[in-house]
């Protein structure tokens, strides 16, 4: 039996919605840092595995790709199961996966193993906001996901530096190990918070349907795939990117990433507090603004050689928008039609992973064919083009 939207849940007494939203603020922190921590290695994966860095990169785009297919084929098989226990599961797989990954003894089986471990991730990020959603009065839900999302952002301050950090200074396999140890971590708290009990109402065909004909849904999740793969043109690069026009070492490459981190959770914090007196449209497109300012900044100085600061003001940019459009945009996808918000924010998960992996695939390819020098104007063309889809959508009415 589902828990009405309305009421807090009383089973095993009442669980708070701060502890909820800690909780999965917190398994986003880990979800994040354990899909982050890739591109910050990858200079030292591509060495230490004798591929190319464009093959390198590919890990991301398999990742992705997982997550694409998994995010929509769990909301539409999994809304029977305990809410509790499908999160617990989603949180052993990333555990058991990047413990795994840790002791990979070539490419081909890091290949095959990290696609795997990211099931759990395709489960954990849009169910945990079905879940707190289901713990949440309705006009609360739109600050309550925003928040949950926090923890994509404090993920960007952590996952790309400390990969960058432990691979550098120790060895990649390090990286994978913390992910799994956060994960177990995570999956305790979950377990302490999150009450037995709690299950969702099963999507129909027709939901799916519903959200395919209304072309304000579509809009959006199409301006989130597009905006995805501006984003992972460069972000699945950015390591070797950075080394290629700075020389930095690991450390300050992991402070230029932390820059980026931090100012994403400068611009998520504002998004919360913000996102109730401007509405989700609004804010959805200054955040999109803000990432599209920081890809033409980018550019300019990879292409003049222009000394660090400027690359420093791109990343402070390019990250006050990354993680609050994403965030913006699921509470979006939930005030247009909030009957379909399951499939829609499952949809809007899907665009996201495919968006990234389209544009793993297109940065590897610039790369073999002209190194770094064009990798961030395709950025910048495609990020363009989704700011073009979000403006478009917002003159389409709601449901």
């Amino acid at each position: 039996m589902s828990t009405p939207a309305h009421e807090a849940p009383a089973a095993e007494g009442h669980v708070s919605e701060r502890a909820a939203s800690a909780a999965f603020l917190f398994g986003n922190f880990v979800i994040g840092v354990g899909v982050m921590i890739v591109p910050g290695m990858l200079n030292q994966l591509a060495e230490s595995l004798q591929v190319s860095v464009p093959t390198a990169g590919q890990l991301l785009g398999l990742a992705a790709l997982v997550m694409c297919i998994g995010a929509p084929l769990t909301a539409a098989f999994t809304s029977h199961i305990d809410r509790r226990r499908l999160l617990l599961f989603s949180m052993a797989i990333y555990c058991v996966g990047h413990a795994a990954c840790a002791f990979a003894p070539d490419y081909a089986t890091l290949a095959v193993l990290r696609p795997l471990s990211v099931l759990g991730a395709a489960i954990f990020t849009p169910q945990a906001a079905a879940t707190i959603g289901l713990m949440v009065p309705p006009e609360r839900r739109g600050h309550a996901l925003t928040t949950i999302f926090l923890g994509w952002s404090l993920a960007s301050v952590a996952g790309m530096p400390l990969g960058s950090l432990i691979a550098g200074h120790l060895h990649w396999r390090g990286g994978f190990v913390l992910v799994a140890v956060l994960s177990a971590i995570a999956a305790v708290w979950i377990a302490r918070v999150v009450p037995r009990g709690l299950t969702v109402p099963k999507l129909s065909p027709a939901s799916w349907l519903q959200v395919a004909r209304s072309r304000r849904l579509t809009m959006l999740l199409g301006a989130t795939l597009v905006m995805a793969s501006g984003q992972f043109i460069v972000m699945a690069y950015i390591a070797p990117s950075l080394r290629a026009s700075t020389g930095a070492s690991p450390t300050v490459l992991a402070a230029f990433m932390a820059v980026n981190g931090v100012f994403g959770v400068i611009g998520s914090t504002r998004l919360v507090r913000r996102i109730g007196r401007t509405g989700p449209d609004r804010a959805a497109n200054e955040a999109m603004v803000s990432m599209l300012i920081g890809m033409l900044l980018w550019s300019v100085a990879a292409s003049l050689a222009l000394p660090w600061p400027v690359i420093v003001l791109s990343m402070a940019f390019w990250g006050f928008g990354a993680f609050a459009s994403n965030s913006a945009q699921q509470a979006r996808l939930a005030g247009s039609a909030p009957g379909l918000a399951s499939a829609s924010i499952a949809l809007n998960s899907a665009g996201m992973y495919a968006g990234q992996t389209i544009g793993a695939g297109i940065g590897g390819l610039a790369i073999a064919a002209s190194g770094y020098a064009l990798l961030g104007w395709l950025g910048a063309a495609v990020l363009a083009a989704g700011l073009w889809l979000s403006i478009r959508a917002d003159r389409l009415p709601h449901r």
